[in-house]
């Protein structure tokens, strides 16, 4: 199941800054932690920061059931930005977008936040709960207060703002602090002497409590536990604690009552004070009981056995079971105990561990001008690949070339052995006055052939990083050709990728795939003219534009070849004019390009612009045809919906969204032996703008985690093992 991780990072991602400003925040290493669980269940994980552009980011990490997908999950960590209700921000935006989640509702979160109506409600239900007053400034009246007492924010979690106090001044200092540096009123609470509890509960019908953790506090019954001591110096932790049948039975009764009554879901945790009559206080309960590794409500699962990726896999099944129907449920695969195949997982998790290289490498990949005439570019970019390449066991060949980069060929056995041929290309057609750089934000990566082809050879690299820690790649037989002139449609090494080709079963892309998602199942042929005319007979003026006018019309009777039901598109990328009627000139250049998807419409186009192309014109002037076919079309075969099943089978085991499609533009694959299974856009999902290309940055996991196993799964059904 896809499973994205919210919480906060960066507290700049708003409009504007009011109200109360976040405090309470989780350590990335903990953030990690629970997507490495997750995984180990199983999942398809993804951590998004959970800022003003969360929506956009689940757009486009979640499936869309709507759509037909399996449903996906949030798992929601994010305390929030900002205001009072902070808790309540992240899931009252997943409500609306109708994705379902971990944790409490908006309302539960709400009324857990505020610990002046989870004290009524709590008085109203019989459960008990220290007396306490509410005050919204120091000069209000404090009369009435029975000491001693402990104020704190209404509002706030973790201990913040706390402060016991047994007089009226130090109350009014203490009030006038809390209203002022927190800015919401102040709850001045009965203070409790005696000792301190925690019930840690999981679960909706039935609710599970934890065995009863006890905080040490040598034995000192005024103590509490500051903000500095949680974060800094823990104090000790006795579980389970050493108390009575009667006071465990009467405290755990009374957390559940309070979980249920406050309407809370899935997992929480209740703090306790206990008199020294043995009597028992709920102070409030947390409803995003915190999961870090040393904090009570891990420490209590673990002694209920419940190892840490097994509590985080719990929680999340405990929240499917509350949203699906068995039957739907079970589909999912998801559960504390993982459903998915191991190696799989292992594969996954090994990569994600392995992001931080990937991108660093697509940055000096992106930063590198590799412009197709750009030689030196182009070669010191397929040095970089090559040292990857040589530590993961892949020798090379180098075929010069003189108007390009160098041609490389890498393979892991033989070059005649290959059962796999791997597709890329190294050059592109940005000039260095064109260069867009990388750069990144918490959801993509942007730069010049990025998305094209880029960003393709990363999730190549990573594949076969993670097949050779799980030691499978020396059993799969690799080829690699990466050509530097796709940008010149393969002018000097399309022969060359037809040879390699026959001595495969496989050939695979490299390139992006699409926004929604869909890989390469055919491409369009590719057809290049270049058309030139030259007034000839300069002498009387109306030559000029009897010149244009043939040259035009031919130009339109290009176009009118168009047929888009045949799949057969002529357009001009190139079109310019110069003419003057005072100084008899005329001169044309257009270039244009033809697609097309039938094999046999080849020879016909050429034939057909053949025909079209102006012959009399009886000296007026100079007309140049010439260009011809550059790449024949990739075709669905049968063989194609034969690798399309088992791709699209793999994808749907490891959550991840997949389509294909036919796409117009033409690529080096094309030069493949028809007769081998073809299959290309294993590159990273993302898009080209005018302005630059991007790639998303989860789709870098997804995509490396899905070659690796594609290419294992490939090899099984050759070898049979």
């Amino acid at each position: 199941m896809k499973v994205a991780i919210i919480y906060n990072k960066d507290f700049q991602g708003v409009i504007n800054t009011f109200g109360m400003q976040n405090r309470e925040v989780y350590n990335p290493a903990t953030v990690q932690r629970v997507a490495e669980s997750l995984e180990k269940g199983g999942h398809n994980v993804e951590i998004l920061d959970g800022n003003m552009h969360i929506i956009e980011k689940l757009q486009n990490f979640m499936p869309k059931v709507i759509d037909g997908e399996r449903f996906g999950m949030v798992f929601n960590m994010a305390y929030g930005i900002q205001g009072e209700s902070r808790y309540t921000h992240i899931p009252a935006m997943l409500e609306m977008l109708g994705i379902p989640y971990v944790g409490s509702s908006p309302s539960g979160h709400a009324l857990a936040l505020d610990k002046v109506i989870t004290k009524i409600i709590m008085q109203k239900n019989g459960i008990n709960t220290p007396d306490f007053w509410v005050f919204s400034s120091a000069d209000e009246n404090l009369d009435g207060v029975t000491y001693p007492v402990i104020v704190k924010p209404k509002m706030e979690s973790v201990s913040f703002g706390l402060k016991v106090v047994d007089n009226p001044r130090d109350l009014k200092e203490a009030v006038d602090q809390v209203v002022k540096e927190f800015r919401q009123q102040a709850l001045v609470e009965q203070f409790i002497k005696g000792r301190e509890f925690a019930v840690g509960l999981l679960g909706n019908d039935p609710v599970e409590a934890f065995p009863i953790l006890e905080f040490d506090l040598e034995n000192d019954p005024d103590r509490i536990q500051t903000m500095d001591e949680k974060k800094y110096r823990p104090v000790g932790k006795i579980c389970p604690a050493r108390i009575s049948e009667d006071l465990k039975d009467s405290m755990i009764q009374q957390s559940i009552q309070a979980f249920h009554a406050l309407g809370l879901r899935d997992f929480a945790r209740a703090d306790i004070r206990v008199d020294t009559a043995h009597t028992p206080y709920i102070l409030e309960i947390n409803s995003m009981a915190s999961l870090g590794l040393g904090g009570s409500f891990p420490y209590a699962a673990r002694v209920a056995g419940y190892e840490y990726h097994v509590l985080v896999n719990k929680i999340l099944d405990i929240a499917t079971r509350r949203y699906f129907s068995p039957s739907d449920y079970s589909e999912t695969g998801t559960g504390p105990v993982a459903s998915k195949p191991p190696f799989l997982t292992a594969l996954r998790r090994y990569i994600r561990t392995r992001q931080g290289d990937m991108e660093n490498f697509l940055k000096k990949s992106v930063n590198l001008n590799t412009y197709v005439r750009n030689v030196e570019g182009v070669n010191r970019y397929s040095q970089l690949i090559k040292k990857e390449l040589s530590k993961l066991g892949f020798s090379h060949q180098v075929i010069p070339q003189v108007d390009t980069g160098h041609l490389y060929f890498y393979s892991n056995v033989e070059p005649k052995d290959c059962d796999i041929l791997i597709l890329g290309n190294v050059d592109n057609a940005n000039q260095i006055g064109g260069q867009r750089y990388f750069r990144m934000d918490d959801q993509k990566l942007y730069g010049n052939g990025i998305w094209s082809h880029k960003a393709g050879i990363v999730v190549l690299i990573s594949a076969l990083q993670a097949l050779k820690y799980k030691r499978k790649l020396k059993n799969i037989r690799i080829g690699i050709l990466l050509t530097p002139d796709h940008t010149l449609q393969g002018k000097y090494t399309h022969e060359i990728i037809t040879r390699r080709s026959r001595t495969a079963s496989f050939v695979l892309g490299l390139h992006g795939a699409s926004l929604n998602s869909a890989m390469v199942v055919s491409r369009s042929g590719a057809a290049v003219y270049t058309c030139e005319m030259n007034l000839r007979k300069d002498d009387r003026s109306e030559n000029v534009p009897r010149a244009n006018r043939i040259f035009l019309r031919f130009l339109g009777n290009l176009l009118n070849l168009t047929d888009e039901e045949k799949g057969l598109i002529v357009i001009p990328s190139k079109i310019n004019l110069e003419s003057n009627i005072a100084r008899h000139y005329a001169h044309g250049e257009a270039r244009i390009g033809v697609r097309f998807k039938d094999p046999e419409d080849a020879a016909r186009i050429e034939q057909k612009i053949r025909q079209i192309f102006p012959k009399n014109h009886k000296g007026l002037l100079d007309l140049q045809l010439r260009g011809g076919i550059r790449r024949k079309p990739l075709t669905h075969t049968q063989r194609t919906d034969e690798i399309w099943r088992v791709i699209k089978d793999l994808a749907n085991e490891l959550d991840i969204r997949l389509n294909k499609e036919h796409r117009w533009n033409s690529a080096d694959i094309c030069f493949a032996d028809e007769a081998k299974y073809i299959l290309d856009g294993f590159g990273p999902v993302g898009d080209e703008t005018e302005a630059s290309e991007y790639v998303f940055r989860y789709s870098l996991l997804e995509k490396a985690t899905l070659l690796a196993g594609f290419l294992c799964r490939v090899r099984d059904g050759i070898h049979g093992s």
